[in-house]
């Protein structure tokens, strides 16, 4: 089984020997097992283990096991303490999801503390074969078909080439001492639900469910890799990115061979669910304005665009400034400066660079949203316009609106739509003798 382990360690490229590894181990038979063969191939370890003070004396039994186990191999051990029901209770998740978001923020800490190149948790094939059973049951796409893969970050799983009778086997054979955990054999978890009830029902089908399920996974995951490359190619190809906007072409999109499918690979990393993603597949030919939202995300249907911004981005409303200088306006810093015309000035041609006469401009200025009032007399033209009929005419979208910001001059009048158009009424002229560069970066 040493080599076994080692293969895989190897053909997954988990794991070098000149740097350490924080292993997790609870004093189970797995963690046992994962610190016993990693440090009979020479890896450098250290052990971590989290006391979650969920099973009572239970608890403080593994920690001292786990001590005792440390010693007896005379390598570094860190504990910790959690609180997990409070912790649970105050962000409103499950106790397993507490413990699990507990657990490997400590042990980011710890590996980035040592230096070390990985954290190793003893994850092994039935626990992959679980993983996707829960995830059919839950309702699953491509990627929760693979079970647990072998790296995840910074986090590596060197027994999943390992089934639990191998580890149990191991175990015996080098008369490893080890904890056990009383509520593996109860059902009160779905995990557990699956190992001792589900597992055992469908083995009556197929005496070697186990292991067709461990060949369909190592399928499914050249499928999904397949898969990911095709999302990858489209995705590029949709997708656009301006700053913090995310455009999405809506036509091509259509194209797709199953247009709900691609929508929801490309919606994914935004966090948007499969049921909010399948009313915007309903919505793709719909009038524009329909808004959509997901925990981080908003989606606007704009036109021929799905257009994503950050929903919890803040920006301010408004910035007073007194004299040249440098400001930061979120989102964007503006810089402003004051020149004197010489042979070498040029006036810019830039959207994010205007000139205009000093003499012209009133202090304070100030950074604000456009209103649906605002009117201004856009470069090179002597009329008056609505900014919404500017908008319109360079087809901005309803997020490229929200976003606009206008430099006012004294009272109300427009100096510039920052980054976009400059007032006519400022412009430099032959009687000029000072400019002030305004510019954003």
């Amino acid at each position: 089984m040493l080599q076994k382990v080692q293969s895989y360690i190897q053909k997954h490229r988990l794991l070098t020997p000149d740097k350490p590894i924080v292993v997790g181990v609870s004093g189970g038979t797995d963690s046992v097992v994962l610190l016993h063969i990693l440090i009979s191939l020479g890896y450098d370890c250290i052990i971590a283990h989290c006391n979650f003070h969920l099973r009572m004396e239970e608890s403080d039994r593994d920690e001292l096991f786990v001590r005792k186990l440390a010693g007896n191999y005379k390598i570094n051990l860190h504990t910790i303490d959690f609180q997990t029901i409070d912790h649970a209770n105050k962000h409103g998740i499950s106790i397993e999801m507490a413990a699990r978001n507990l657990r490997y923020k400590w042990f980011e800490e710890l590996l980035e503390k040592y230096g070390a190149q990985a954290v190793a948790v003893a994850h092994h094939a039935d626990d992959s074969i679980e993983t996707l059973l829960l995830n059919l049951v839950r309702g699953t796409g491509l990627r929760g078909l693979t079970g647990i893969s072998a790296r995840n970050n910074n986090v590596v799983r060197p027994l999943l080439c390992c089934t639990r009778l191998e580890i149990e086997n191991y175990l015996i054979e080098h008369e490893l001492s080890h904890v056990e955990d009383s509520t593996n054999a109860l059902s009160d978890y779905k995990r557990n639900k699956i190992r001792n009830e589900v597992i055992p029902l469908l083995s009556e089908l197929n005496p070697a469910i186990k292991q067709t399920l461990h060949t369909n996974i190592n399928h499914f995951d050249g499928a999904l890799a397949i898969y990911q490359q095709a999302i990858s190619d489209i995705t590029s190809r949709i997708v656009e990115k301006a700053g913090n906007i995310i455009k999405m072409d809506i036509q091509q999109i259509k194209k797709q061979a199953h247009t709900l499918t691609v929508l929801y690979e490309l919606l994914q990393p935004y966090n948007f669910n499969s049921k909010v993603v399948e009313q915007i597949c309903e919505h793709l030919d719909s009038e524009s304005g329909k808004i959509f939202y997901s925990e981080t995300h908003r989606l606007i249907k704009d036109r021929e665009q799905l257009i994503i911004t950050d929903k919890n981005e803040v920006l301010e409303e408004k910035y007073s400034i007194y004299k040249p200088d440098t400001v930061n306006c979120v989102p964007f810093q503006l810089i402003i400066r004051k020149l004197n015309i010489d042979n070498d000035f040029q006036i810019s041609k830039l959207k994010n660079r205007i000139h205009v006469d000093a003499s012209k401009i009133s202090f304070p200025l100030t950074v604000r949203p456009w209103t649906e009032g605002d009117t201004f007399y856009p470069f090179g033209m002597n009329t008056r316009k609505k900014l919404s009929d500017f908008f319109i005419d360079n087809k901005l979208s309803l997020v490229e609106k929200e976003q606009v910001r206008v430099l006012i001059s004294g009272e109300n009048e427009i100096v510039w739509i920052i980054g976009l158009r400059a007032d006519n009424r400022f412009r430099v002229n032959e009687n000029t003798k000072e400019v002030i560069e305004l510019s954003i970066l």
